[in-house]
């Protein structure tokens, strides 16, 4: 028995690299009694949904729709018990070149989640928010700030409602879609060549178990309105970009001398460096050994001190790549070939 195991579960952008490993994960080792896979993704449902019936599992339900309906998510939660809301525009340039539709999607989603959550007295809603939350700089960023910001609110004015809401920070996802590997690896065996914005640029990474794991964890045990941060390793794009090409040239017998990584600069929106928590957030969170809690001060601060009082408080700094050790090119290339993303 988990916190999982019997429960209606609805993952929206359950068609996604995290929201796929999050099925795997609840099948495995949580028996809830049934996921709804909530996406705008037909073929990537098709596809899934065709992948489990092979497999003889009957516990998915395939549900279209957008997370900036709000009609379409209350009928979707209806008799749900736990709610993850993965969905979102992630594309740091797509958001600074579009913001007003990252606003709707990372925004105005985020609104539409947790109204029709407390239509349906959903018992727990999980929110994944990114490290760009932080002193944004870009639009993406910036959205998924006022995301997070939501989150902390609904749970305080949920009133005499039975739920919770938390939210999670990421880093970089490993091999997910959009993200550096996958890309650099294509432009290896294609064109022999990889473009890199930055290779000093330091960055959060974790693998997709890692990020599922977390998200399960912090719907298990946070009491609501926390935010939960993955302690996670920091390396330099350049020495990931080494590595791909030199992995991706043994795989494909493909000489990694003659391929040229080409530096083209930093992006629109983009950051030296990443942080996942302020110094300012740092003096209200705890440390719970491979993870961080960061209490809402804003509402009834000594409620959660209370809650939280048998673990450490973090020493006050904030949590910045920039002042982490990185890992080594050596590590670097042990955690991709461990996660199997070459």
């Amino acid at each position: 028995m988990t916190y999982y195991t019997g429960k209606n579960i609805l993952i929206i952008g359950g068609t996604g690299t995290i929201g796929t490993g999050i099925v795997e994960e609840l099948l495995k080792n949580h028996n809830p009694k049934v996921i709804r896979i909530f996406s705008r993704d037909e073929y990537k449902q098709f596809v899934m949904q065709n992948e489990y019936r092979d497999k003889g599992i009957n516990k998915l339900r395939f549900l279209i729709g957008d997370v900036r309906d709000y009609y379409r998510l209350e009928r979707a939660m209806a008799d749900v018990d736990v709610v993850f809301n993965l969905a979102a525009m992630k594309h740091v340039p797509s958001c600074e070149y579009n913001p007003d539709e990252a606003i709707k999607t990372n925004v105005n989603g985020m609104e539409n989640v947790v109204k029709a959550a407390m239509y349906n007295d959903v018992s727990t809603v999980i929110f994944t928010s990114s490290d760009k939350a932080i002193n944004p700089t870009n639009s993406y960023g910036a959205t998924k700030m006022l995301a997070e910001k939501l989150v902390q609110a609904a749970n305080y004015s949920k009133g005499p409602r039975d739920m919770k809401f938390v939210a999670v920070r990421f880093g970089n996802v490993m091999g997910s879609r959009g993200s550096v590997i996958p890309l650099f690896k294509r432009q290896v065996v294609e064109n022999r060549r990889i473009t890199v914005t930055d290779g000093a640029m330091d960055r959060f990474m974790m693998t997709r178990d890692q990020a599922v794991k977390l998200t399960l964890k912090a719907g298990e045990i946070g009491i609501g309105g926390e935010l939960f941060v993955l302690k996670m390793p920091v390396l330099k794009l350049g020495d990931l970009a080494e590595v791909v090409v030199e992995e991706t040239g043994k795989k494909y017998d493909i000489d990694s001398a003659k391929v040229k990584i080409e530096h083209i600069g930093i992006r629109a929106g983009e950051k030296m460096y990443e942080e996942l928590m302020t110094y300012e957030e740092s003096k209200y969170a705890y440390d719970l050994g491979e993870m961080y809690a960061v209490i809402p001060v804003s509402f009834n601060a000594p409620y959660y001190e209370r809650k939280y009082q048998h673990y450490t408080h973090c020493e006050p700094g904030s949590y910045s790549s920039h002042n982490q050790n990185s890992l080594t090119k050596e590590q670097v290339r042990q955690l991709i070939l461990n996660a199997n993303l070459i």
